[in-house]
């Protein structure tokens, strides 16, 4: 339980965050508001955690934290484009949300697995 605060830690907290996000327009587009609402109550859990961690990181670690959050969006838009010609060639139809929520989930598996693969060099 005493594992120190990385930036790796942040920037994925902030990707689950951004994932959290990208999941609200499918459930009010299909009109689950319980869902939503857990999502919502979830959310600002994962918001609070990162703030936390954000607040105990080292002056190293937030240097560090620019180039992993440029890494991340990297992987989120990288998410998005694989997602988009996934669907179009193996579905009839997609919406924007569908598009949004599975680009972001894609996004930060790609950003995780590249955190795991090549750690970022200060």
């Amino acid at each position: 339980m005493g594992a120190a605060p990385t930036a790796e830690r942040v920037s994925l907290l902030l990707g689950l965050g951004v994932l959290m996000l990208a999941t609200l327009p499918r459930y009010l587009a299909a009109g689950l508001e319980t869902r939503q609402s857990l999502m919502l109550m979830a959310l600002a859990a994962v918001a609070i955690a990162t703030l936390v961690q954000w607040r105990m990181l080292d002056d190293e670690a937030r240097a560090r934290l620019p180039g992993l959050l440029r890494r991340l969006g990297l992987c989120l838009g990288t998410g998005a484009v694989g997602m988009t010609a996934w669907h179009a060639l193996t579905s009839d139809f997609f919406g924007w949300e569908l598009i949004a929520s599975h680009g972001a989930t894609l996004g930060l598996l790609l950003h995780a697995l590249w955190l795991w693969w090549r750690p970022v060099r200060a």
